[in-house]
């Protein structure tokens, strides 16, 4: 049987980061946070806890974290069928999400404030590229992520959100400067462009979409997505910002559509555990209520199990 109070205490060190300031959250000392875990780690075989600063945890120290998720809501539900249980006793739960940048900075945020304040859980956010969440759900990592993969990650259920609308834009001086005779693949082979990171593929998929061609795009490494905004705007480079981040930027005219009429539309979709889903269905509702508000009409069809 899994000894609880360590694996309590595996999951209180990784949120919090340190083994001395899990000891102050759990009202017991170091020694003895580290003792439970050692213990725990030499029981299971392997390595839960990556020492350092913060502490993080391993991939099976990230699956047993989000096994006392599971287990900190289980005891929320029993809780309120069970007055007398302390406060104490119940584990505060951390719901851990993966999404990208644009979607944290443009229309998720006040789901996840509305449900932070209705549940009072909290939330450990991983961004990632959008083509790239649905991992931490394959890995244990997190409990649901916003996500382009339309297919089920094996036990998760799927729903359509809905299409973030991108347009290529850029500084009227930057067009002058870089495109006098127009948007050509080869002159996006020479204008610098702006990349979230290395798995950022927004601008290159634009470019196949207006040009048919896939030339090697010169780009600033820019991890922000107000960022993009901002550099835009000054002429750093070129970017895909969403609709509605540069619409006040496109009315006034400190940006322009680099070639009008070319939106590029990411479809998103909300994967969860599909033991976490009943327990989170108000975060689910909260999602699909905000994406609709915000976004484009899905294109997808119904719900989906894995």
């Amino acid at each position: 049987m899994l000894d609880y109070a360590a694996a309590r205490a595996v999951a209180t060190i990784v949120r919090t980061g340190s083994f001395e300031a899990a000891a102050r959250a759990l009202g017991v000392t170091p020694s003895a946070i580290s003792q439970r875990v050692r213990n725990l780690e030499e029981r299971l075989g392997t390595v839960l806890i990556r020492r350092g600063q913060p502490c993080t945890a391993t991939e099976a120290g990230a699956r047993l974290c989000r096994h006392m998720d599971h287990v900190g809501m289980l005891e929320q539900t029993l809780a309120q069928h069970l007055p007398g249980m302390a406060d104490g006793d119940v584990a505060r739960v951390t719901v851990t999400i993966a999404t990208n940048a644009d979607s944290l900075g443009t229309w998720l945020m006040p789901a996840l404030a509305a449900h932070a304040r209705d549940s009072g859980h909290l939330f450990q956010i991983a961004i990632d590229d959008e083509q790239h969440t649905a991992d931490g759900l394959r890995q244990g990592r997190v409990l649901a992520a916003v996500t382009s993969l339309d297919s089920p990650v094996q036990g998760c259920a799927v729903r359509p959100l809905g299409r973030l609308r991108y347009h290529a834009t850029a500084s009227p001086d930057f067009m002058r400067r870089h495109f006098p005779d127009g948007v050509t693949a080869a002159a996006l082979a020479r204008a610098p462009a702006l990349a979230f990171d290395r798995k950022d593929g927004l601008q290159l998929a634009w470019v196949r979409q207006v040009t048919g061609q896939s030339p090697v795009l010169p780009a600033h490494g820019l991890a922000s997505t107000q960022g993009f905004v901002d550099a835009c705007r000054a002429g750093l480079g070129w970017g895909l910002n969403p609709e509605m981040l540069v619409a006040d930027d496109l009315a006034s005219g400190r940006l322009v559509q680099m070639v009008p009429g070319t939106p590029l539309d990411v479809s998103l979709y909300w994967q969860i555990g599909r033991l976490a889903a009943d327990r989170l269905s108000g975060l689910t509702r909260a999602v699909q209520a905000a994406a609709a508000a915000a976004l484009l009409p899905a294109t997808s069809g119904p719900l989906s199990n894995g």
